[in-house]
């Protein structure tokens, strides 16, 4: 029974891609007077399935040693592609967690679009997320991780433009959809050249190569900065940060799945291919160099906003650029408990801010406030996912930071403080958008706030308990870093950041004696994290620029001068036809004065060119 559980593995990312094609009928219209519902429980209950598989298949193979399914997918005189399915800790541990927020998303958004018409298309995507996600993660090969990061991006352009009446909308999905495809273009083209170099796209192949080979440094660097493109793309990392902003235009049941999982799926392949990139010191150090400005300007950025879903999204890209930082200084197991960790407490933070405004129908934060004592379950369910995103001991957030600072202190102490002091403008942003919805005066969008019934309310409750006795299931699993006694020193710098972060944003935010909105003595320096250090308008000016004046310039020489020449040459012919037909008189005389003029034209043509 349970090699059988194992050995079809391959099944997980099966049942939310079935219950996605089983919804088709509704999806069209072709259900009558059923409506949409049953696709939605139909997609749920596949969701379930893959839950269930997943756990079961964690629990077995909890203390297995790693074997990989293979299976032939296409196999020619000099190309072979084969389709290895890694079953580890790792890759169990992994999948279990997607199918978990995807199943929960998924009741979650049960309740949050009840009055929505397109349930069998959403739930459909839904599931396309849920099957990519899980064929990422359970895949060993370079070839296939590309597939399924591209079936991300369309599930991702497709659910940030579900709500495609809403021109907002189509501007999200389109930006985000295409910001993602230089990344995706960029790592194809790694893709494809690591192949003949390496032979092979396994992932474990690839390390076992990269301990021995013997590669130019600049090809190195090359086929290291292809192959990271995809992952800075789909992760959100400067340059390519502004496209998780405008997908926010998504419905908060698919940010969840998205934010959660999704976003993280990038930095998931960067840590596969973490051996092939070691081959590069001076890729590590841009890595490094990324993931430092991501995590300081956008937690910056994220104090400055007024729109919850900002706030988050640009306290995620902080945080996964944490995980760059790892990756880049070789940390691998710190960068993978990161991941891990923000998982589950993004997750609950979207969820609970998708309470808010399924009740209050407005994500600003200047419109509300004093809703402690009227949504009490969902301020605790807050507090705990804040607790967990930041270093609060004895929360996941917690083991994860202290077991990347323990590695860098020696060698690289000042990547300690950049930590640090993103822990604390992270902590400070979190701890702000908690203090403006749920504490301060009440406002005129607050007044009738009250609890959302239990479809909404239960996944955000179970999130917050669960998340309360992760660090016990950790714990009795044996997953917790191991910690070095001389670093202990550590823990309460740790401590003391989140500490600061919480007791400003409190004294700035908690207290109704200062007056909101707080303004810096400076507009311009306040404008400047408002906009986003104006980094859209920046390529607007750069690269859009270009692109456009490009464009202008390719449709000036097309209409003027490739169909200018072809025109010119039609109407001489046509002026040299109409007026040839004049000639046409039947007199011999004229035809021999037509000939000699024509000799003599060509003669004075011929002689100029000599």
């Amino acid at each position: 029974m349970h090699s059988i559980v194992l050995n079809t593995i391959w099944l997980i990312p099966c049942y939310p891609l079935i219950g996605a094609i089983l919804a088709l009928p509704w999806s069209v219209g072709w259900s009558g007077e059923l409506g949409t519902r049953p696709a939605g429980y139909l997609n749920i209950f596949m969701a379930g399935i893959a839950f269930i598989h997943a756990l079961s298949a964690l629990v077995i193979g909890w203390d297995l040693p790693t074997q990989e399914l293979s299976y032939s997918w296409l196999h020619s005189s000099t190309l072979n592609i084969d389709f290895p399915i890694e079953i580890s800790t790792i890759s169990l541990t992994a999948t279990a967690v997607v199918t978990a927020i995807n199943l929960v998303s998924q009741i979650y958004a049960v309740g949050y679009l009840e009055m929505d018409w397109g349930w069998a298309r959403f739930f459909s995507l839904m599931n396309c997320f849920g099957a990519g996600i899980c064929g990422l993660v359970l895949s060993n090969s370079l070839f296939f991780s590309y597939v399924f990061l591209e079936l991300l991006t369309l599930a991702t352009y497709l659910l940030v433009g579900f709500w495609y009446a809403q021109p907002l909308v189509i501007t999200g999905a389109r930006d985000a959809f295409w910001t993602k495809r230089v990344g995706d273009i960029i790592l194809l083209m790694g893709v494809i050249a690591i192949y003949p170099i390496t032979g092979t796209w396994n992932f474990t192949e690839l390390a076992t190569w990269a301990q021995t080979a013997q590669i130019d440094p600049s090809v190195a660097l090359l086929l290291g900065l292809s192959l990271s493109a995809g992952p800075l793309g789909k992760c959100a990392q400067i340059p390519f940060q502004l496209w998780l902003d405008e997908a926010m235009e998504a419905p908060i049941p698919a940010t969840v799945l998205r934010n959660a999982v999704v976003v993280g799926a990038g930095a998931f392949v960067l840590i596969k291919l973490a051996p092939v990139i070691s081959l590069s010191p001076l890729l590590l150090s841009i890595l490094v160099v990324l993931g430092v400005a991501t995590s300081f300007c956008c937690s910056l950025i994220a104090i400055a906003q007024v729109d919850m879903k900002r706030v988050l999204s640009y306290a995620l890209s902080a945080y996964i650029g944490l995980v760059f930082i790892a990756v880049g200084t070789q940390n691998v197991d710190s960068a993978r408990f990161i991941l891990f960790n923000e998982s589950f407490g993004m997750a609950l933070l979207y969820m609970s801010i998708g309470s808010i405004i399924f009740t209050n129908v407005t994500q600003d934060i200047t419109q509300l406030g004093g809703l402690w004592s009227r949504r009490p379950f969902t301020a605790c369910s807050m507090l705990v996912a804040i607790a967990s995103f930041v270093a609060v001991p004895p929360l996941g957030g917690f083991w994860g930071f202290w077991q990347l600072i323990q590695s860098l202190w020696v060698e690289q102490p000042w990547l300690v403080g950049v930590i640090l002091i993103v822990n604390t403008l992270t902590t400070l942003s979190l701890v702000r958008l908690f203090c403006r919805i749920f504490l301060g005066k009440t406002q005129p969008m607050s007044e009738r706030s009250v609890e959302p019934f239990w479809l909404i309310s239960l996944p955000v409750i179970f999130s917050a308990v669960f998340i309360c006795h992760l660090p016990i299931i950790i714990r009795d699993l044996g997953m917790l870093p191991s910690l070095d006694k001389s670093n202990v020193m550590l823990a309460p710098l740790l401590v003391w950041s989140s500490i600061s972060g919480v007791a400003t944003g409190g004294l700035l935010y908690g207290v109704n004696a200062i007056a909101k909105p707080i303004k810096l003595p400076i507009p311009a320096v306040q404008n400047f994290f408002t906009n986003d250090f104006y980094v859209q308008r920046f390529y607007q000016l750069t690269i859009v620029w270009l692109v456009a004046t490009g464009a202008k310039l390719v449709n000036w020489f097309d209409r003027y001068i490739v169909d200018g020449l072809v025109n010119l040459i039609g109407i001489g012919t046509l002026f040299s036809g109409q007026t040839l037909k004049y000639t046409t008189s039947g007199q011999s005389q004229l035809y021999i004065l037509l000939a000699f003029s024509g000799i003599i034209i060509v003669g004075l043509m011929m002689g100029l060119l000599v």
